[in-house]
């Protein structure tokens, strides 16, 4: 399998409007605008641009896996996406490497398809694909 450009490392936040400072500080950049992706249970934002991308996630509802995840490990790393030009390519590829998804089927995410590995398979951290170009 290629190497996978990283799209961004998201952080579950408990309210975006507290930690969106804190981060444009700590970075140097800018938020983008909150988004609420109804079909993931959250509202986000991205800070800065390309690789350097943080996704900060706050839970809609407590019924969120966001919510479930503050509860369990409060705010904190959530996930790594990485990038793929074709996300049913790369899911094949990663299910014949014996890789486990969190569900069957890709979803829609903030900026396309995306799907998740589950983080038994991945070493314990939650990884997220995103399908996009990889010289984007």
């Amino acid at each position: 399998m290629p190497e996978l450009p990283l799209d961004h490392v998201a952080i579950a936040v408990r309210s975006i409007d507290e930690a969106l400072p804190l981060f444009e500080r700590l970075t140097g950049g800018r938020g983008s605008r909150p988004e609420r992706v109804e079909s993931q249970g959250v509202r986000l934002v991205f800070v800065g641009e390309g690789a350097t991308r943080i996704e900060l996630l706050e839970p809609l509802s407590a019924a969120s896996p966001v919510a479930r995840f503050l509860e369990q490990r409060g705010p904190g790393l959530h996930h790594i996406a990485y990038r793929v030009p074709d996300l049913e390519a790369a899911l094949e590829r990663l299910r014949a490497h014996g890789f486990r998804l969190t569900a069957e089927a890709p979803s829609r995410g903030a900026h396309g398809r995306i799907a998740f590995i589950h983080p038994k398979s991945a070493g314990g951290v939650l990884v997220e694909l995103v399908e996009a170009p990889v010289d984007s």
